[in-house]
């Protein structure tokens, strides 16, 4: 009796093997390939200066010491700057008809050595502004870095590799000290904003700052160390959440981190609840992918949504609702 062949199990059929085994091949070459187009080019590409008319110069006088001149590249299908010497604030007005008051600092990151102007700065304050948030984003003095592309890398990626060994501490003394300039720019962003919010149609009240990894350790220090600055609400995207003494006018604060953060995810939440146990109004969004820099980048993670959720937050903390004249 001759046997059925389609009643012997797949793997016994003549040529299933084959044909199975070139599936899988398929299988994992579209994988790879999907993986290699889904991953952003990470070289570095020296790139014109953008054009930044409508930067204003904060005041606060040029890098003492500096030797390298401001420069861009792109990286990662965006922009960065590196040497930063003079400090600038560029505005990012809402339409007056849908004009809230509110208004926010958004503080790009980059280890204080290169400033993701594009993905955590332009980008983020134009989506500000379609909410009605007038949008300032802080282009803040940085440390020197080697003028050449490929020692600028190597020294980067030599800083990134110590990063995640141990959290930054964000001790408000220890701040003053080592962020002393940075901390003067922003100081200085938020004493331009108030003396002009009259003209900006911006409450004085209502006046936060946004921050991405150094950038997020700034608002921190900048909330915690900077006796003038009084910023009305703070964000926290990606940066440092060890443990602090909080002040108490601490203003509300809002974290977004991703669980497999190379840098900080690793850290327990003492930020959080340093927050909680003065009882300061905090939010944490600890998404479960996201990596780190996501900023406004669109990925297939849940982190995508932290904008959103910073949005809504500033609505239930009212600092979105339109006053009347």
């Amino acid at each position: 009796m001759t046997k059925n062949r389609l009643s012997e199990p797949c793997c016994k059929r003549p040529g299933v093997k084959l044909e199975l085994f070139n599936l899988i091949l398929l299988i994992a070459v579209c994988f790879v390939a999907a993986q290699a187009l889904a991953q952003p080019d990470d070289s570095m590409t020296v790139i014109a200066t953008p054009g930044q008319t409508d930067a204003i110069d904060l005041g606060t006088g040029p890098l003492p010491g500096a030797r390298q001149q401001e420069a861009w590249h792109s990286q990662y299908g965006s922009r960065f700057v590196r040497n930063v010497t003079v400090a600038t604030l560029t505005p990012f007005l809402p339409d007056p008809a849908n004009a809230s008051g509110a208004a926010v600092i958004v503080a790009p990151g980059g280890g204080f050595r290169t400033l993701s102007m594009e993905n955590e700065g332009w980008n983020v304050a134009r989506a500000l502004a379609s909410e009605g948030i007038a949008a300032f984003v802080l282009k803040y003095r940085l440390h020197q870095t080697p003028s050449e592309m490929a020692a600028f890398k190597r020294a980067m990626d030599e800083m990134f590799s110590n990063t995640g060994r141990r959290a930054p501490l964000l001790e408000p003394e220890q701040m003053r000290i080592q962020l002393a300039i940075q901390l003067e720019d922003s100081r200085a962003a938020f004493f331009l904003i108030r003396r002009r919010a009259a003209e900006w149609k911006i409450d004085p009240e209502r006046i936060g700052m946004l921050g991405f990894s150094a950038g997020a350790m700034l608002t921190m220090a900048t909330a915690l160390a900077s006796e003038d600055a009084k910023p009305a609400f703070i964000g926290n995207i990606y940066g440092p959440i060890t443990a602090v003494a909080v002040p108490a006018d601490a203003p509300p604060l809002f974290v977004a981190l991703a669980a497999d953060d190379p840098f900080f995810a690793s850290s327990k939440f003492g930020l959080i609840e340093s927050w909680q146990a003065a009882k300061k109004p905090v939010e944490f969004h600890f998404y479960e992918q996201g990596g780190h820099g996501f900023g406004m980048y669109q990925k297939d993670t849940t982190s995508t949504g932290w904008f959103n959720a910073f949005v809504s937050w500033l609505t239930m903390h009212c600092m979105l609702h339109r006053k009347t004249e």
